[in-house]
């Protein structure tokens, strides 16, 4: 197809399947922000439908209320049914371009489910503050308010505070990595950071940006950084234009061969190596911005593995049940 990278059947079969189904759903185009947020919400239920695994069994979900910036916000908790105890525990921040997402698509409720299966880590994963109503740093506030609560009812929730990580996907890196920077100026240091498919820089880095839009989805991404940052300084909205990356906690950076992002999540890498953080890098050949969701298709159920075998190991998950 024109415009497209050498892919796989099955991520050209969902980016075509993406595309036939946006023209099916007029209110993607609407200029009313709530209306434009459900018919995004149900492309991307139909999509996870079609494509996704169903979520295992052998874990309890629950609903809970955390601490957020200015008010309580809405939490999912995911736990090992047969778990016991404080577990590590990482605060999961979903992706939507800032502007979009809910814990309560199929695809992050999947992808929870089966990661704090697979991983041995407890995952909490954030309804947080939405751009432009809140711009930044209202979702990075969220964010840090919360671990901060998490820590606080530490008991309760049944987390291990010495083992309490953050991660995200897309546009929930973004935030996870602008939190991880404000825990370390706090002397709040965190266990590890995991950063899946990250917007690194909220501008253009390398070729990749221009190279690979329609592979991603990402025409007009542009408009979306915006309305996210706000005006905010690139050294404070920006993880890769942040002034100092030392003494942050360790991170996995997981990038998609053919995403409009890989080269700034790699320069954000470098940085994190460059400044003495241990960081683990992983590039997912033949994926797209999105595909890793696609867990109905071998290559996403392998990039699941590396994602959990090095959550395991980062939170010290003993005999961790990875496949």
């Amino acid at each position: 197809m024109t415009g497209l990278p050498p892919l796989s059947a099955p991520v050209l079969d969902w980016i075509l399947r993406a595309e036939e189904l946006s023209r099916q759903l007029p209110a993607l185009g609407s200029t009313d922000l709530a209306v434009r947020r459900r018919a995004a919400h149900e492309l991307s239920d139909r999509l996870a439908v079609e494509f996704m695994e169903p979520a295992p069994a052998g874990v309890d979900v629950h609903d809970l209320r955390i601490a957020g910036g200015p008010r309580p916000l809405r939490a999912r908790r995911y736990r090992a049914a047969d778990a016991e105890g404080a577990l590590p525990t990482m605060l999961w921040l979903h992706g939507g371009g800032w502007i979009g997402g809910t814990i309560d698509e199929i695809v992050n409720d999947r992808l929870c489910t089966d990661r704090a299966l697979r991983s041995g880590v407890q995952m909490i994963s954030l309804e947080y503050s939405l751009a432009p109503e809140h711009p930044f740093p209202a979702a990075v506030e969220d964010a840090t308010s919360a671990l901060a609560d998490l820590r606080l009812r530490a008991e309760e929730i049944g987390i291990d505070a010495s083992r309490l990580g953050i991660g995200g996907n897309s546009a929930g890196a973004t935030i996870a990595a602008s939190a991880a920077l404000r825990e370390r100026d706090a002397g709040r240091p965190l266990l590890h950071q995991t950063l899946e498919v990250l917007p690194a820089a909220l501008r253009p880095i390398g070729a990749s940006f221009d190279r690979h839009r329609r592979a991603s989805g990402m025409i007009g991404a542009e408009q979306l950084t915006e309305q996210y940052r706000a005006g905010a300084p690139m050294s404070e909205a920006s993880p890769l234009d942040a002034p100092d990356h030392r003494a942050l906690a360790p991170a996995l950076i997981l990038v998609a061969e053919f995403d409009p992002l890989r080269d700034g999540a790699i320069a954000y890498a470098h940085a994190l190596e460059a400044a003495g953080v241990p960081v683990v890098l992983r590039i997912g050949e033949g994926h797209v911005h999105g595909s890793p969701g696609i867990t109905r298709w071998q290559g996403a159920r392998d990039w699941r593995d590396v994602l959990v075998a090095e959550v395991a190991a980062a939170y010290s998950v003993p005999d961790s049940p990875t496949t």
